[in-house]
């Protein structure tokens, strides 16, 4: 029994530095993960100058607020078009695209600050346009991760991306903040162009192998539907996506707002902001660097709510702290718990996505979440404009402590949680002649013989049946009962082509199959349920 709790402790410990450790041993995920550290370093250097040269620009509170908007209304708006994009163009290509866009913004804006040129609205439109290169990339990495790691290590390599991005708040804000009070703000312009193009670099050297299938590629439309009906027919994303566009909204009142912190509440300027900045970045690396232990002691259910309300009470601790070092404090509180709440989200977004799809499907996640901060620091701006800063913070710290309250019942993690390990299907199908792929639509009948005492349980299964179909693809389900064969039930799903259903066994999983045997065992007979697969067929005009 000792020898047995010394292995258990010791493999737990092992399990530990295993998960913190192992996704870095993986030489792809590292040089593409500090290809995205850097990337996140530029893209706060330049909300750091942004907002910093706004303040200077206008004395507008919603002004100063409206440049996070301007910053996060691009993956709102663009969140589907660049999710379809990266999972139907070459990843890689698409992904270096994207930074060559981010470093031609910083080169534009670079120009622009050195000529005196810029105002107020043109700092607001380069901050969108900027915006736009963040909206495209951010889809196609979040698709790369999982596929760079087993499934085992995803939660550690999403703890790895969040180590990225808040090492990037403390240190894209001491960069910015020390080239705006050394040399100017065009400076930080130029060295996010150049960092941009060396991520760029570091992306053309990543040898990207990817999956190349004899089936046409999806229509840009077609693949954007798919997504959208893919999120509509899982419950567990819709939990995570109004969870996260709600704790955007709230979090976005400190977010947003910190330069007017900053330069009003407490006096100071561009270092007192970099400071509170960084404070939230470094209190962000240290929590992740405790989450596999946190997660040893609570699951994502109640990790997520719990981090939510101490967030909000940890912003109205910085508005109302004292002074600047326990509002400092205050701020890495705050980044922990921040962190911990997003990193968990994401982690939930991710399990419930299948690769296919996962582009898509986490650009809609990322849609909501900018979407939030975007909405949140809009409203919380103006509110500050009729108010003051404290009662904004204070406004959106309630607002999330009272959503706990009403969003505590969608579930994250546990219960029906799906296997998304693609397997091959049994009922592939073997027409008799060629099919043209663009043939359509095709309507699929499944007919099961089920007994009249299984009847209640069979149409609960047919009910997850029909939202699994529905995200491989299918346009349209339903079910129908013989009206002269009691006990005759008839499964009818509808693919736009050929082709699409064929793409439907690429995206089969374990969940997929699980469904299938539940959907069999309750089949009368010997022989399995009769599939019948019917294509559309044209009829040509004769005079």
């Amino acid at each position: 029994m000792v020898k047995s709790m010394i292995f258990n402790r010791s493999s737990l410990t092992i399990s530990r530095e295993e998960a913190w450790w192992a996704p870095m041993r993986n030489r792809v995920f590292a040089m593409l993960w500090l290809a995205w550290m850097t990337s996140n370093i530029c893209m706060w250097m330049n909300d750091v100058a942004a907002s910093w040269m706004m303040t200077s620009l206008s004395s507008s509170p919603t002004l100063i607020a409206l440049i996070q908007t301007a910053s996060n209304l691009p993956v709102f708006l663009l969140g589907l078009p660049s999710g379809a994009f990266a999972d139907i163009l070459n990843r890689k290509k698409y992904f270096i695209a994207t930074q060559l866009w981010i470093a031609f913004n910083a080169a534009v804006l670079c120009f622009m600050t050195f000529t005196n040129s810029l105002n107020a609205p043109l700092l607001l439109f380069l901050t969108f346009t900027n915006g736009i290169g963040l909206a495209m990339r951010w889809p196609v990495f979040a698709a790369i991760v999982p596929d760079l790691v087993v499934r085992e290590q995803l939660p550690s390599a999403l703890a790895l991306n969040g180590v990225a991005m808040n090492a990037s708040r403390i240190i894209g804000p001491l960069i910015a903040g020390a080239l705006i009070a050394s040399a100017g703000t065009e400076y930080v312009f130029a060295l996010n162009m150049v960092l941009s193009l060396g991520c760029t670099v570091l992306i053309w050297r990543w040898k990207y192998t990817s999956n190349v299938s004899p089936l046409p590629g999806e229509r840009f439309l077609g693949a954007i539907r798919v997504g959208i009906q893919y999120v509509k027919s899982s419950a567990r994303m819709k939990a995570v996506l109004l969870r996260v566009f709600i704790f955007f909204v709230q979090s976005s009142a400190l977010m947003a707002l910190l330069p007017v912190i900053a330069k009003d509440h407490f006096n100071g300027d561009a270092r007192t902001f970099t400071i509170l900045l960084s404070c939230l970045g470094f209190g962000a690396i240290i929590a992740a660097s405790q989450l596999p232990r946190i997660r040893h002691s609570f699951d994502r259910n109640q990790l997520v709510p719990l981090s939510q309300i101490l967030q909000a009470l940890t912003s109205i601790g910085v508005v109302l702290a004292p002074s600047l070092w326990m509002a400092s404090i205050m701020m890495m509180f705050s980044g922990g718990f921040w962190i911990l709440t997003a990193n968990s989200l994401s982690i939930s977004a991710q399990l419930a996505l299948p690769s296919w799809i996962r582009a898509r499907g986490m650009s809609i996640f990322q849609m909501s979440l900018m979407g939030g901060s975007a909405i949140g620091a809009a409203i919380f701006g103006t509110i500050t404009s009729y108010s003051s800063v404290t009662f904004s913070v204070i406004c959106g710290s309630v607002f999330g402590i009272i959503a706990v309250l009403f969003t505590k019942h969608l579930k994250i993690e546990g219960g029906l949680e799906e296997d998304m390990t693609p397997v091959c299907p049994v009922e592939h199908p073997i027409p008799d002649r060629d099919i043209d792929l663009q043939a359509g639509p095709v309507m699929i009948s499944v007919e099961y013989k089920i007994a009249e005492v299984f009847l209640p349980a069979f149409k609960e299964v047919m009910q997850r049946s029909r939202d699994a179909r529905l995200r491989q693809g299918a346009m349209s389900w339903s079910m129908f009962e013989d009206a002269e064969k009691a006990g005759m039930m008839v499964e009818n799903f509808v693919f736009e082509t050929w082709a699409d259903y064929l793409r439907r066994f690429d995206r089969f999983t374990t969940n997929d199959l699980n469904l299938q045997e539940e959907r069999f065992k309750y089949h009368e007979g010997t022989e399995p349920p009769k599939i019948i697969r019917r294509v559309a067929t044209s009829f040509s005009e004769h005079n």
